[in-house]
């Protein structure tokens, strides 16, 4: 009967155990190896309750970011300091770490939809279609945030509220709505890097050498009673370094002498 343990989606606890310890294996030297991941703040994840925990992220690739968030939150769990080192780590993972992903990118393949299997929770987006922004918004689907409420009651989600892999875009209020209906423990994440490592899609790896950054910070402190959508919004936007005021402009003559000094730095010798 343990072999047909299913969670609350219908999945086998069995099968998705496997898929994460085989794509676990397949991805690893992609963030200690090829690449390196830097990363700070694991004993946050250790000190995390068992369900009802919401992590919100930049976002730079559709896969490669919540594949190494996998990997972070295993290896945390099983007393890694701010290391992946020894894969040891997934041989029991955590198994109630869901993620939302876009129905129509969770669709679009085989591979998205053998990835679905380990933890996504389809939504429909409500403000794009097949890679385009739409005038009018479609209603959002009472499913989906049904299907939120349900993983987080069984464990932890990771979402990245501004909805695409572009720096500095709007966060969505869904987000917030979440928050303030749920109360999870807020925790957000910053990473950087991973844009210059892999393709778009996070599948094909496109540099190496490159030191990806992975930051976990303190949950956030939210007044789930008086905290207004757009004060929750702002928070989140500070929070993963995606507010405006981290926009800085630099004018011509500043990158003009940036490069002149990197230039001499060629030639200073250590």
């Amino acid at each position: 009967m343990g072999l047909l343990k299913r969670n609350p989606f219908g999945h086998i606890l069995f099968l998705k155990k496997w898929l994460i310890r085989f794509f676990g294996s397949c991805t690893h030297r992609r963030y200690r190896g090829f690449n390196e991941l830097q990363i700070e703040g694991s004993e946050i994840i250790r000190n995390l309750p068992d369900t009802n925990v919401l992590f919100i992220s930049n976002h730079q690739t559709y896969f490669a970011d919540v594949v190494a968030m996998f990997h972070v939150f295993n290896a945390s769990l099983s007393g890694r300091i701010d290391s992946i080192k020894n894969i040891g780590y997934l041989w029991q993972p955590k198994m109630n770490i869901y993620y939302v992903a876009a129905k129509e990118t969770m669709q679009s393949g085989w591979l998205p939809k053998i990835l679905s299997y380990a933890g996504a929770i389809p939504v429909e987006r409500t403000w794009r279609c097949e890679g385009v922004d739409v005038k009018e918004k479609k209603a959002v689907n009472p499913n989906d945030t049904e299907n939120i409420k349900i993983a987080l009651n069984d464990g932890w989600v990771i979402t990245f509220p501004q909805g695409t892999t572009r720096s500095f875009k709007p966060v969505r209020k869904g987000t917030a709505h979440i928050i303030k209906q749920h109360r999870p423990v807020v925790v957000p994440i910053v990473i950087d890097g991973f844009r210059r490592s892999f393709d778009r899609k996070g599948i094909r790896m496109k540099k190496k050498g490159i030191l990806q950054s992975f930051i976990i910070k303190e949950p956030l402190e939210i007044d789930y009673d008086n905290d207004s959508i757009d004060e929750i919004v702002e928070k989140i936007e500070y929070a993963i370094e995606q507010h405006p005021s981290f926009l800085k402009v630099i004018s011509t003559e500043e990158l003009e002498e940036q490069e002149q000094l990197n230039k001499l730095r060629q030639w200073e010798v250590e």
